[in-house]
């Protein structure tokens, strides 16, 4: 039996076993898209936080998609996690994940990142699991829109933005994911859940690639 190369890139080793196998095939943007901005808040901020994350450069990538989305008149909604009655709403997800008393109502943590303040044309989703999709109206809200295309950016790569897009894509919708505008805690599970997801659910593609698609709607 031959022994693999030491100098073979394993990534490039994991992509060519992946494409062989028929995954990754694009799905591309649809013609109505909506900007989904995922649990940004002062939370993942604040070095006072115990789930503060280090996302600046997220967050100011993520500024600018949605800044492209507002030139281009794109729907857009914003997700917050607000949870009441001493997170009694959370179930056993607020038992496995204790610092999320963070987003208790009232909870200076809870707020959306000021960079982003909500718009009063734009929607905002209370949530209180993951997906924003779950135990909410947004599938039902996109779809009377008339929306074809889901583009996420927000946090959690590993946590709300994988169940998001999950949801999204089994909710009938094209879901595309902005790479440069969604971030995690630690860069290992950020890049692995990018691949998982790009490889069965969705788009990842770049901030750029989406910034000339919502200008490219704006001249249409």
């Amino acid at each position: 039996m031959s022994t693999p190369s030491t100098d073979a890139n394993p990534d490039a080793d994991l992509d060519a076993d992946y494409a062989g196998a028929g995954f990754g095939a694009p799905l591309g943007f649809g013609h109505r898209p909506a900007l989904l901005i995922i649990d940004f808040a002062v939370a993942y901020l604040d070095p006072a936080s115990p789930l503060y994350a280090g996302v600046e450069t997220t967050l100011a990538s993520c500024r600018r998609v949605l800044d492209a989305a507002r030139a281009a008149d794109v729907f857009r909604v914003f997700t917050a996690v607000v949870f009441h009655g001493n997170g009694e709403d959370g179930g056993v997800w607020y038992t496995k994940i204790p610092s999320l008393s963070v987003f208790d109502f009232g909870s200076p943590f809870a707020s959306i990142a000021p960079e982003l303040s909500p718009r009063p044309d734009e929607l905002v989703v209370s949530k209180q699991y993951a997906s924003a999709f779950f135990g909410t109206s947004l599938a039902s809200t996109l779809t009377a829109k008339g929306v074809d295309t889901v583009i996420l950016t927000g946090l959690t790569t590993s946590g709300c933005i994988r169940a998001t897009g999950v949801d999204s894509m089994q909710h009938g919708f094209r879901t595309v994911i902005v790479e440069d505008a969604v971030g995690d805690r630690d860069e290992r599970p950020h890049r692995a859940n990018l691949f998982d997801l790009g490889a069965k659910y969705a788009d990842v593609v770049s901030e750029q690639t989406v910034v000339a698609y919502f200008e490219s709607l704006s001249r249409d």
